[in-house]
């Protein structure tokens, strides 16, 4: 008995325990609206307004460089000095350097990780996927203090880990130097975002070269060194500094590059150099710096003499740079504010007319609109570089695709995609290589912020241009595919799925939305410009993105950005109900309840005691009560159109609170003058609704209800 009512006395205080401990998690704030648990703590490295703290700090580095590119043997060999500014609080004992090209050596990881399904027929050239013949990646011959001495280094992958002789102390710098050569690949045949494209025809061949050489990592307050792999999908995140290049090609070569060319006279003929200096003063179209004439001549050209070209960039985060017998050479100057920088492009001729026609009018175009929006482009040039099939970007230069047909003509298609490709790659001068975010851990802080301006860019090149990507109904397909092929916006890079809807697409429609239907125009540009501003030439996170906008706009968008960033629900809003009542007006006359028709049949001696409100609420002859659900989850604005016997129409906003308390259904009701006989959710697509079919109801028929000219005539 007594083991009985132990075992009684321990169910009790099991079923206690259980229900507290059910009661406490139905407690738990579920709410989409609460803050973001997921960002870092505001600390005195970054505030929690979004701006950088007063303990804020970046590291520098500058570089000199020297390299030879052999267009024989299709390769690169280099001597940098690199000169390391320590400018955090903390003592460093070893450095990080990227070795991105290591990315294309045999065993590495990028390869070993990469998947593919058979095909029932491949050709030829496609077999290089499935056994990929080319063996990258870095030659070190030489890694040495500045007084020669060996150092002492390690390389894992893509990152090299050099160990210092001593600790360097905040405010201390070091410098070292690496020399290193690879072969450069055939970027059609096995891909990559640098590379060679030959040119069969006239056996020459366009080099687009970035990643080619040893670069300094990030470190800083909210990750210490960023020492990710390179796997292929996650760009890149680099240090600001000053850059001194020496390249030395073929003497019949031309070389476009990061930077302000320091020596065009002993490279440029004199009559080159004249147009180039017309160029800086000419705003209304592109000057010929080397003409198509001058370029065909340099494609037959075969001199064993070489060239070196000198160039210099300060305040950058990296450095590339184009080089070929073929190119054509335009530039035009464009004036924003104080600057007045270079637009200009290299193409060979297989990129005319339409490179000639669109492509340094699209650069000069792309400076104007992204400066409006954010900030005056800092730097003296901006460079757009044609090569088939890419689109990549760097400090100053950009390589693009958009290749006409070998007779000249092209389609509609080939138009606007190179149109876009320059513009989108062009405006990453903005984002990120001044407002510097972490492309390796957050692809969508540089791909999608520049998506966006992108879109802005197109609308404002031509009305109705058919941009792929930034207007709501374009992500739609998108929002309702697949959910095991969708993860958040705030995914690493390399963990991506669909990668361009994901990264770009998905960002800049949710950017877009704000702007358009949201917060206004007004008022997001304010904000977007507080951040680029606030940001430029530093390295933001995320919650300095959100936090910066909240703060320049004065609202609290946590359910915005928890919906769009951090999961992948959708929008789904479902007009469950619509009921249309018609009031009638009862009052008391000797005891006895009369209906009147309208309110001007009521006797005077009750109209003079109603207040003027309550004249103007009793003749209004319709009331519309809708019950609205969220079936997708996304909490979003809900927009509604009216439309009344008359077809006349209105088009009312509610905020995205209307869902506080109950963020799955809700009812209100809508007082009309005129009678409405049909209610549309979301008519012009803007919350990117996946299913539009529950979104209309058409008013058929009325409900009365009373009203009585005094409290509780009624009971």
């Amino acid at each position: 008995m007594k083991k009985k009512k132990q075992l009684i006395i321990l169910w009790l205080i099991i079923s206690f325990l259980s229900a507290n401990y059910t009661n406490a998690q139905e407690r738990v704030n579920t709410s989409k609206f609460r803050r973001i648990e997921e960002w870092n703590t505001p600390n005195a490295y970054r505030t929690a307004s979004g701006a950088p703290g007063f303990k804020y700090f970046q590291q520098r580095v500058d570089y000199k460089i020297s390299i030879v590119l052999d267009d024989k043997t299709q390769s690169i060999s280099g001597e940098e000095e690199i000169t390391y500014l320590n400018l955090s609080p903390d003592v460093l004992t070893h450095l990080w350097i990227q070795l991105d090209q290591n990315i294309s050596r045999e065993n590495s990881t990028a390869r070993l990780i990469s998947k593919m399904r058979m095909k029932d027929t491949i050709s030829v050239e496609e077999m290089a996927y499935y056994f990929p013949d080319f063996k990258g990646g870095f030659t070190l011959s030489a890694v040495v203090d500045k007084s020669g001495s060996n150092e002492k280094y390690y390389v894992n992958g893509t990152m090299m880990r050099l160990d210092l002789k001593k600790p360097l102390k905040p405010g201390q710098k070091y410098t070292f130097k690496i020399k290193w050569s690879y072969p450069i690949n055939d970027r059609l045949k096995y891909g990559g975002r640098s590379g060679y494209e030959y040119f069969p025809a006239d056996d020459n061949y366009l080099y687009a070269i970035a990643q080619f050489f040893p670069r300094m990592a990030v470190y800083n307050d909210d990750r210490g060194w960023q020492t990710q792999q390179f796997l292929g999908q996650g760009e890149f995140t680099f240090p600001f500094g000053d850059y001194d290049v020496r390249i030395t090609v073929p003497a019949d070569f031309v070389v476009g590059a990061t930077g302000e060319l320091q020596n065009a006279s002993q490279v440029l003929s004199k009559e080159q150099l004249k147009r180039l200096n017309e160029a800086k003063h000419t705003f209304d179209k592109p000057v010929f710096v080397i003409t198509p004439q001058e370029a065909s001549d340099n494609e037959k050209s075969r001199t064993t003499n070489t060239k070196t070209w000198h160039f210099r960039a300060k305040n950058v985060r990296d450095f590339a740079f184009a080089a070929s017998r073929k190119f054509i050479w335009d530039a035009m100057a464009v004036k924003l504010g104080t600057n007045t920088p270079l637009a200009m492009s290299f193409y060979p001729k297989e990129g005319n007319p339409l490179w000639e026609e669109y492509s340094t009018r699209v650069v000069a175009h792309t400076l104007k609109v992204y400066s409006k929006y954010t900030f005056d482009y800092p730097y003296p040039v901006a460079i757009s570089v044609h090569t088939d099939r890419i689109g990549m970007e760097y400090p100053m230069i950009c390589f693009n695709g958009g290749r006409p047909r070998p007779d000249g003509t092209y389609s509609k298609a080939t138009k606007y995609g190179m149109i876009s490709v320059i513009i989108h790659e062009v405006g990453h001068n903005w984002f990120p290589m001044i407002v510097n975010s972490d492309e390796r851990q957050w692809t969508w802080m540089d791909e999608g912020l520049n998506t966006y301006l992108q879109y802005l860019a197109e609308q404002e090149w031509k009305e109705n241009y058919p941009s792929r990507r930034g207007a709501a109904r374009n992500i739609v397909d998108y929002m309702k595919s697949d959910p095991s092929t969708l993860v958040p916006i705030m995914t690493q890079s390399e963990s991506i799925l669909q990668f361009g809807n994901n990264a770009y697409g998905k960002p800049a429609t949710g950017l877009n939305i704000l702007r358009e239907t949201i917060l206004g125009r007004e008022l997001f540009d304010h904000a977007f410009r507080h951040y680029a501003n606030r940001w430029k030439f530093k390295h933001p996170t995320p919650e300095d993105f959100f936090r910066t906008i909240e703060d320049a706009v004065g609202q609290d968008l946590s359910w915005f950005w928890r919906g769009w960033f951090y999961t992948t629900d959708a929008c789904d809003q479902y007009l469950k109900s619509a009921r249309l009542f018609v009031p009638q007006i009862v009052h008391k006359k000797d005891n006895v309840y009369e209906k009147v028709e309208t309110f001007e049949n009521l006797p005077d001696e009750i109209k003079n005691r109603l207040s003027q409100n309550e004249r103007e609420l009793m003749q209004t002859p319709y009331f519309l009560e809708l019950t609205i659900q969220n079936k997708g989850g996304l909490i979003m604005p809900v927009i509604l159109k009216f439309t009344f016997e008359d077809s006349a129409t209105h088009v009312l906003r509610l905020p995205a609170e209307i869902w506080l308390k109950n963020e799955k259904e809700f009812t209100k009701v809508f007082p009309f003058a005129k009678k409405p006989v049909r209610v549309e959710l979301d008519p012009e697509l803007e919350t990117t609704d996946i299913d539009t079919s529950n979104n209309q109801v058409e008013i058929t028929r009325s409900n009365t209800f009373y009203i009585f000219t005094f409290k509780n005539q009624a009971q």
